[in-house]
Formats: C-alpha cells, sequence, structure tokens
C-alpha cells in the first residue's frame, strides 16, 4: 500500500469476495423450485443450504485468524509486534470456534452427499448447540477484544505491516482499513449463532414428527433460543452503535419508511435517528446480486434540527392529495390479485404465476402505501433548509418529535465526509425496520389481521399533574397505514376523566389498535402552529395488539394502556364481519329498527321514514363540518339510547338529539338502515346492481343502472333519493368535514347495499370465522361503487309517474 486508501473500498472489495463465495455456493442448492418440493426433500434443501452457509463462515474465520500464526511467531522474539496477552485477548476463542464448525461441517458433509429420507442428521445440530459456551466466552470478550485491537492499529505501524495482504491473501489491504475488516469479521460469530437458530427452525419445520431426528432438533433448537434470548439484551446496543471520533457511542435509537415530498412528489425513503443526528437515506436498486446498500439523501444534526414553526402569514407548501377513488381503485386490485393468489394456490399451479401475482400485489401495496399518507411531518435545518414527510397517524408524528427532542437535550455533534459515508453503507446492518408493511413480506401462517367490528369502551384516565380539558381518539391499521376511527367527548377542568364512551370500530385486516389522548385548547392564541396545522397537544399515547386467538371469545375484554405516567382503562369486545354484518328477519310489526321500510312508512302514512328525516335534519343543522361525519363512530350508549327512542315513538326524542353528539345522531342513522331486514336496494335486485356496475360501457351501465333503480319499491327509492340529496350536500362540505363522495359511498354502500344472508357470497361455516375472504372485500367493493355511482350523478332522470311521488315524498 503505497499511499492511503478509502477504508470503505478496501473493506467492501473484501466483503464483496464472501458474498460471491457465498452466492456460488448456493447457487446450485437453489435450481430446483422450493414450492415443487416435498417435506422430506425441503429437508435436503435446507441442509445443503446450511453446508453452503457453513463453508463461508469457515472462510470468514480463517480470514480472522491469518494474522494470528505471525503474530504469535513474533511475540517469542525479542522485539514482539504484540504481547502474548494482547493476542489472546484480540483471537479469544476464535480458534476454538473454527474447530467447531470444522468438525460440524466435515460431519455433515458426507450425509447430505449420501442423502436418503431416514438420513439423520439432529446428532451433529444437538452437539454444535451444546457448544454455545464458547459463543458466551467469545461475547463477554468481545468489547475488550474491540478495544485493544484498535489502540494496536493505531499504535503499532509493525501491526500494520504484518496485517497488510495477509487476509485473504490480498495484497490490498492497507494499515488504514484493517481494523474496520477485523470489525466486520469480528461480527459473523455473533450473526452466524441468530441465523443458525433461524435455519434450524426451518430445518425441523420439515422434520416429521415421526422422524429420529424430530426430538434431537427440538432439543438443539431449544437450546439455541435459550442462549439467544441470554445474549440478545447485551449484543442489540452493540449492533446498534458505532464509535465516533471521541470515543462516544453513536447510536441508532428509532428508524421507520417515511413517504418524503420532493418538489411535489412522492418519495420513498428510510429514516434514521441516531444519537447526534437525523439521516435520509434511499435504498439503492440490488444490481448482480450485491447485497444492500443506502444513499444518504441528506442528514441534520439534531443540534441544528427543529419543527418547523408555520407563521399565519407564512405559505405552507400544499400537501398533493390522491382523490379517494383512485386509493379505493388500488385497494380493489390487492384484493382482486390476492384472490387470484389464492386461487391459484387450490388449484395447484406452477410458482412461476404465483411469483408474477405476488409481484404485482407488492407494486400495488407499495403504490398505496406511498400515495395514502397526508399527514405533513416537516423538520428544519437552521441553515434554512426544510423537509417535509407525510405520515398516516398523529400518533407516529408525535412519536417522532418525542424521540427527536428527547435526544436534543444531550447530544454533541461531530462528522466528517468519510464517517458520513460509513454511516451510511452501516445502515443496512444497523436498521431495525427490514420491509415496509407488504404481504409478501409476510409469512404464510402469519395473521392476515381482523375483519368485523371492535367495540371498544374507553373507561377512565388517571395521572395527570393538573386539570385540563381532556379527549382521546382511536386509531385502527388497514392496507398498512392507520386511519382515525373514533373521538370522545372532552371532559373538562379534570385530572381523572370518566368518559365511559362506548365506540363501535370497523376493521379491515387491522391488527393494531392505538389511542391518543389529547388536551383540547380553546384558547386560540396558545395553539402551536406547526407542520402547518393548529393542534391540540398530546398528553399521552399507547397502543394494543390485537391478538386474535385472544378476541375470539365475544365478552368484553377489560386492559389498561400505560402512556407516559398516564393510565388509560378500556373494554374491547371483537365480532367477526360473518356474523356482525347479518341481517336478521323481521320479528316484530311495532317500533322502526329491524322493521321492513314498507311496514313503517305505511304506519307513518309517510314516504321517508321519520327517524331518517330526523337525522337528516339534526346533521344538516349543526353537523355539516363535523370533521368525519359518518366515517368517525358515535357514542354506543348514546346511539342506543336514541334507538330506543325511536323505537318507542318518544316524543322528546328532537329534544334528546339535540343535546347529544352529532356523531351519534350520525351512527344512530347508519344503525337503522344496517339493522332492516332486507336491504334498501333490495335482495332480488341486488345481484343486477352488482353486475350492471361492472359493464364497461358507460351508456349500457347508466341505462342498466338507471332502470334498476327506479324498479325499486316506492319507499325505498324516495327514501334513498332523499338520502342521497343530503349526501350530496354534505360532500360540498368536503374542504371542512374531510367527506368526499367516496367517504360517503365507503360507508353507506355496505349498509344500502349488503344483501340477507341467505343472499349472501360469506361461507356458512368459515373455516377461520375471525378472518374474512379477499372474495368478501371484493364484494364489500363493489357495493361501494354503486353507491358512488349514484352520488356521481348530477341528477337522475324520473318518470313522470314517479316525480310526483318523489317531489311530495321530499317536502317533509
Amino acid at each position: 500500500c503505497t499511499e492511503p486508501r478509502d477504508p470503505k473500498i478496501c473493506l467492501e472489495r473484501q466483503i464483496l469476495s464472501f458474498e460471491i463465495l457465498s452466492f456460488k455456493l448456493c447457487e446450485e442448492s437453489q435450481l430446483t423450485p422450493i414450492n415443487n418440493l416435498s417435506g422430506l426433500e425441503m429437508r435436503k434443501w435446507v441442509l445443503s443450504g446450511i453446508l453452503a452457509s457453513e463453508e463461508t463462515y469457515l472462510s470468514h474465520l480463517e480470514a480472522l485468524l491469518l494474522p494470528m500464526k505471525p503474530l504469535k511467531a513474533a511475540a517469542t522474539t525479542s522485539q514482539p509486534v504484540l504481547t502474548s496477552q494482547q493476542i489472546e485477548t484480540i483471537f479469544f476463542k476464535v480458534p476454538e470456534l473454527y474447530e467447531i464448525h470444522k468438525e460440524f461441517y466435515d460431519g455433515l458433509f458426507p450425509r447430505v452427499q449420501q442423502w436418503s429420507h431416514q438420513q439423520r442428521v439432529g446428532d451433529l445440530f444437538q452437539k454444535l448447540a451444546s457448544q454455545l459456551g464458547v459463543y458466551r466466552a467469545f461475547v463477554d470478550n468481545y468489547e475488550v477484544a474491540m478495544e485493544t485491537a484498535e489502540k494496536c492499529c493505531q499504535a503499532n505501524a509493525q501491526f500494520a505491516e504484518i496485517s497488510e495482504g495477509l487476509c485473504l491473501g490480498t495484497s490490498f489491504l492497507c494499515f488504514h482499513c484493517f481494523f474496520f475488516f477485523f470489525t466486520a469479521l469480528l461480527y459473523k460469530p455473533v450473526d452466524r449463532v441468530t441465523r443458525s437458530t433461524l435455519v434450524l427452525h426451518d430445518l425441523l419445520k420439515h422434520t416429521p414428527v415421526s422422524h429420529p431426528d424430530h426430538p434431537l432438533l427440538q432439543d438443539a433448537l431449544r437450546i439455541s433460543q435459550n442462549f439467544l434470548s441470554s445474549i440478545n439484551e447485551e449484543i442489540t446496543p452493540r449492533r446498534q452503535s458505532m464509535t465516533v471520533k471521541k470515543g462516544e457511542h453513536r447510536q441508532l435509537l428509532k428508524d421507520s419508511f417515511m413517504v418524503e415530498l420532493v418538489e411535489g412528489a412522492r418519495k420513498l425513503r428510510h429514516v434514521f435517528l441516531f444519537t447526534d443526528l437525523f439521516l435520509c437515506a434511499k435504498l439503492k436498486k440490488q444490481i448482480g446480486g450485491k447485497s444492500q446498500q443506502y444513499d444518504c439523501k441528506w442528514y441534520i444534526p439534531l443540534t441544528d434540527l427543529s419543527f418547523q414553526m408555520v407563521d399565519e402569514s407564512e405559505a405552507v407548501p400544499n400537501i398533493p392529495l390522491v382523490p379517494d377513488e383512485e386509493l379505493d381503485a388500488m385497494k380493489i386490485k390487492i384484493s382482486q390479485i390476492k384472490n387470484d393468489i389464492q386461487r391459484e394456490k387450490r388449484a395447484n399451479k406452477g410458482s412461476k404465476v404465483i411469483e408474477r401475482l405476488k409481484k404485482k400485489l407488492s407494486e400495488q401495496e407499495s403504490l398505496l402505501l406511498l400515495m395514502s399518507p397526508n399527514m405533513a411531518f416537516r423538520v428544519h435545518n437552521r441553515n434554512g433548509k426544510s423537509y417535509t414527510f407525510l405520515i398516516s397517524s398523529d400518533y407516529e408524528r408525535a412519536e417522532w418529535r418525542e424521540n427527536i427532542r428527547e435526544q436534543q437535550k444531550k447530544c454533541d455533534f461531530s462528522l466528517t465526509s468519510v464517517e458520513l459515508q460509513m454511516l451510511t453503507n452501516s445502515c443496512v446492518k444497523l436498521q431495525t425496520v427490514h420491509n415496509i408493511p407488504l404481504t409478501i413480506n409476510k409469512e404464510d401462517d402469519e395473521s392476515p389481521g381482523l375483519y368485523g367490528f371492535l367495540n371498544v369502551i374507553v373507561h377512565s384516565a388517571t395521572g395527570f399533574k393538573q386539570s385540563s380539558n381532556l379527549y382521546c381518539t382511536l386509531e385502527v391499521d388497514s392496507f398498512g397505514y392507520f386511519v382515525n376511527k373514533a373521538k370522545t367527548r372532552v371532559y373538562r377542568d379534570t385530572t381523572e376523566p370518566n368518559w365511559n364512551e362506548e365506540f363501535e370500530i370497523e376493521l379491515e385486516g387491522s391488527q393494531t389498535l392505538r389511542i391518543l389522548c389529547y388536551e383540547k385548547c380553546y384558547n386560540k392564541m396558545k395553539l402551536t402552529k406547526e407542520d402547518g396545522e393548529s393542534t391540540d397537544r398530546i398528553m399521552g399515547k399507547g397502543q394494543i395488539q390485537l391478538d386474535p386467538q385472544a378476541l375470539q371469545d365475544k365478552d368484553w375484554q377489560r386492559t389498561v394502556i400505560s402512556m407516559n405516567g398516564v393510565e388509560v382503562k378500556l373494554s374491547v369486545k371483537f365480532t367477526s364481519r360473518e356474523f356482525s354484518l347479518k341481517r336478521m328477519p323481521s320479528r316484530k310489526q311495532t317500533g322502526v329498527f329491524g322493521v321492513k321500510i314498507a311496514i313503517v312508512t305505511k304506519r307513518e302514512r309517510s314516504k321517508v321514514p321519520y327517524i331518517v328525516r330526523q337525522c337528516v335534519e339534526e346533521i344538516e343543522r349543526r353537523g355539516m363540518e363535523e370533521v368525519g361525519i359518518y366515517r368517525v363512530s358515535g357514542v354506543a350508549t348514546d346511539i342506543q339510547a336514541l334507538k330506543a327512542a325511536f323505537d318507542v315513538n318518544n316524543k322528546d326524542v328532537s329534544v334528546m338529539m339535540s343535546e347529544m353528539d352529532v356523531n351519534a345522531i350520525a351512527g344512530t342513522l347508519k344503525l337503522y338502515f344496517r339493522e332492516l331486514p332486507e336491504p334498501l336496494f333490495t335482495d332480488e335486485l341486488y345481484p343486477n346492481f352488482a353486475e350492471g356496475i361492472a359493464l364497461s360501457d358507460p351508456v349500457a351501465k347508466e341505462s342498466c343502472m338507471l332502470n334498476l333503480l327506479l324498479s325499486l319499491p316506492e319507499p325505498n327509492l324516495v327514501t334513498f333519493l332523499f338520502l342521497l340529496d343530503h349526501l350530496k350536500r354534505v360532500a360540498e362540505r368536503e374542504s371542512i368535514n374531510k367527506m368526499s363522495l367516496h367517504n360517503l359511498a365507503t360507508v353507506f354502500g355496505p349498509t344500502l347495499l349488503r344483501p340477507s344472508e341467505k343472499d349472501s357470497k360469506i361461507p356458512a361455516n368459515p373455516t377461520q370465522p375471525i378472518t374474512m375472504t379477499d372474495s368478501w372485500s371484493l364484494e364489500v367493493m363493489s357495493q361501494v361503487q354503486v353507491l358512488l355511482y349514484f352520488l356521481q350523478l348530477e341528477t337522475i332522470p324520473t318518470p313522470d309517474s314517479k316525480r310526483q311521488s318523489i317531489l311530495f315524498s321530499t317536502e317533509v
């Protein structure tokens, strides 16, 4: 080495040679499509992969040991390069690890070469697991070994001469690179024990219970898992940190995929928060089998970072919103592709067809996750440059702000351009979030989430230090991002709010329930203006996982969510969609809920049921500008009280409504249509509506859809047109209430069109009673499209015979 070389380049050459070797060794074992292999054949395939991996690992250990021989020889001379103690410390237990894995490899290789289904290998894995104590000693010595190697590299020129060119027999490894190279190799044993445990799990999965290897592999896996759990807490901080100039550790605190807004375009980024800086990176495209690499787009030292404060007079950059229709079209495509994949699997079609479908699915899900977020999260560098991210949840935005502000209290910053490049390269190793939430990244046995209705009672909260005006919101995930679903009333001037409010939340493949607690600020002068919005202050946040097994019990389950010293008490109960959406046959003649609409209108001598007219009137009086009207859940107890009042024809129902939250009134109207024994569009005509909306010729579609609509019984038609006009008026205030025609169609479509049980495509005895098939999701989306079609029509022409009836009926 005649001149200093870039440590990054030299290190990459060394690691690349390992990757090429590993790739060649694994190539043969990957020629057979995995999908076509039986369980016992899969055993051989897994073992072939283990052999290739072991050979690569042994080459790593050999490279690590190469400098040790000349160093030991020099230690016996009058001018030793390193002392015997230093050599022992740096290479502690590495020779033993090499011998253990060499013996394992030598034992496994002939057995795989002479393969039969009864071939035994469990004893080799059991013995390997029993020697994990050597790894324990290696891990315990790891930090001392690293410190000693670093000091020797910096202080001893002879050490550089000996190490130069030795590793892997190459001539390009210079003194400046040796420490970085040694660091990378020293990670290998730590990585190895983790990877071996995962592979052992795969091997056990493909070993029949009756096979003699099964109990031996079980024992080996148990030992490995116990060992991993014992060292995990020690390894994680080391892998998530790297030494900086002053000797402190730059540690990764948090990372996530985010959508960045760049000159009006949405770009997928991977964002890393370190102890002293905030780094935005882009994952490079993988070419020619190379490993993952990141490209740093920009970074901000935490000492220079602030959250953009927007002045009243300052122009806030417009966020390009994607129309709801486009997002829904993506969801329809996703459900269709999932349905196609399941159909191909049932038909035992070739893996190539399924792989093509999975690729299409990944593309559509990635596009949806890129286009759906619309909540701004802005960071500002004091040199004047600002950056905007788009996220879907206030929960995530608050979490990032909290983590950054906490770290800003204790951080110092120093970063050279070389260190920046090294840091960016290390992101592949340091990252904790490896994949965006796509179906293709999930295991086959992983839960697809819950479909149905989750009833949540927000009871009370304790732990607030001073009296405030407090309320909570509830969020659930759907299609990979979070949506706000419910909001409690504001409980004024208290430290212990007792809301005791129940909400019914619709779930679409949901896995997580989040709760955020806010302090309502009525003094507009005190509102914090960040990201261009006036926001109430978040007092706490927390979440619970929606476990399908735990929620199969239909009883209420109480839980407590802790958040920054505050505890919120909840109760939850889940009802799967195939049970919650059943229409029950009418068994009563009195009341209005669950009674045929023709009976109600005849009894009332009206064209539109009284309950529909009253709810619409109240919402138009004071709910047209309510954010999320019809989408945000009302309090379930208020809805049930209104239901009971309408059923007994309570004369004070209008007074009750005037005192209730407008979301409860909206919920009552939705519940009325949901509990009709037959949908407003009727069971008889529902299949025709579903076929009509699928027509591609716009002229034929309009003719078909209008003729079907006008074929509805008069009470159904008149009530629908009355509701339709109301929903259009709601959508006219979309800029305020955030409810587009599409949002309203999503809420009301299944409610107005869902057929009775005898006509539904829901399986009578579903094999997975708490999830839903993608074919059912497609049916729901078809119902949404039918309603959206009528909402988007400017006028609905009607024959003279109907027109007078409609005009009369709506003059309430």
